[in-house]
């Protein structure tokens, strides 16, 4: 069904296959990585094995359950938070609590900006950010996006709380160009005022963001990995900290990490990519990666609280299951329904000073469902 939309502001119906040379990795316990394609094939495939891959947790990473609907609970619109739409309910996704920490004081995010930076950069991802507990905007926006992931509580029932962005920092390349999952702790320890940087220790409450400028490579990017999230240990940074790093793909693999706004070559012509919002095809296709951290660290901060599966050395985290879901009627390639702006620019949440995004959905503990607000909604 196509929405109405408002004046200059068209629906934009694109059908991507998907990219299925890109490889998924098991997840582990030395950092809890993600993956963010998923093959028609493993699609087909989690249809007929979805409740015996998650009994066994044998790999990491997102897939889409295919059930039939629950159409009594996709109609009641109580239930709903901010958006009225819901894809790839399943009986056999158990997302289950498993007694660990979770994010419900405030929370205080601490962003490191290892590299060279523009301030233009810098502006799009400070900006989305700001927008996660910004409640002034219009819908659909980045907050009520956020509402669905402080739906998760504690084993107290707090919920998952807001964000303040609480600092910043850069980092001239302190670790070189090319980066480890321990370097990336020692990028966190040096930015620490204990250990000669400006940002706080906090242990409890702080999330350290580590993005890295566009010709820093990671160890496994591009090939497998746009973005994880862990968190320090003691012997090297003196506190456990929940961190996450994210790379700008722009001059690496925007075909990869920063999908749909740039497209593999082997998918042929007919597949065009989607136009980025904010005019930088590396920095846009960051907004959804963070935006999978952010509620991930936040949900399963020390990789022992809410995910799938019953090993937690391959956990199945609640934006995994929702990777390449935009807007309602997505699966198979299809980034659902979502928005154009009168410049042709791909979109579906509004932010702080006008900005628009395009971030995945998430999983609703009460829907047992991906879900998210999108221009259907309106």
């Amino acid at each position: 069904m196509t929405p109405t939309a408002a004046p200059g502001l068209e629906p934009a119906p694109y059908m991507f296959p998907p990219a299925p040379q890109c490889p998924k990795q098991r997840k582990n316990i030395q950092g809890v990585t993600k993956f963010w394609r998923i093959s028609m094939d493993k699609q087909i495939l989690v249809l007929f094995v979805a409740a015996a891959a998650l009994m066994a947790a044998a790999e990491g990473g997102g897939f889409r359950p295919w059930p039939p609907r629950n159409d009594t609970l996709r109609n009641s619109p109580e239930l709903y938070m901010s958006s009225l739409k819901n894809e790839g309910a399943s009986p056999y996704v158990k997302m289950e609590y498993h007694m660990g920490p979770v994010l419900t004081g405030q929370t205080q995010i601490f962003v490191i900006w290892y590299g060279k930076w523009s301030a233009p950069e810098k502006a799009v991802l400070r900006d989305f950010l700001h927008s996660v507990t910004a409640a002034n905007v219009t819908g659909p926006s980045v907050q009520q996006w956020w509402s669905t992931v402080q739906m998760y509580t504690d084993q107290t029932g707090n919920n998952i709380s807001a964000i303040t962005l609480a600092g910043e920092r850069d980092d001239d390349y302190s670790q070189g160009k090319s980066l480890t999952r321990m370097t990336v702790q020692q990028v966190v320890k040096s930015s620490l005022t204990e250990h000669g940087g400006s940002l706080p220790v906090a242990p409890k409450g702080g999330l350290y963001l580590v993005l890295t400028a566009r010709d820093v490579a990671m160890q496994d990017y591009c090939r497998a990995v746009c973005g994880f999230h862990y968190f320090t240990y003691p012997s090297i940074a003196g506190y456990t900290l929940p961190y996450a790093w994210v790379g700008n793909s722009g001059q690496m693999c925007p075909e990869v990490c920063a999908y749909p706004f740039a497209v593999p070559s082997y998918m042929g012509p007919s597949a065009r990519a989607l136009k980025a919002p904010n005019g930088d095809v590396g920095v846009d296709g960051m907004v959804s990666v963070l935006a999978h951290e952010l509620a991930e660290m936040s949900s399963n901060p020390l990789i022992n609280a809410w995910y799938a599966g019953g090993d937690p050395t391959a956990p199945v985290e609640i934006a995994d299951l929702c990777e390449g879901m935009y807007g309602t009627g997505a699966g198979g390639g299809y980034t659902g329904m979502v928005s154009q702006d009168r410049g042709g620019a791909t979109y579906n949440l509004f932010g702080v000073g006008g900005r628009r995004f395009l971030v995945q959905w998430v999983w609703s503990p009460l829907l047992n469902a991906c879900t998210g607000p999108n221009r259907s909604d309106r």
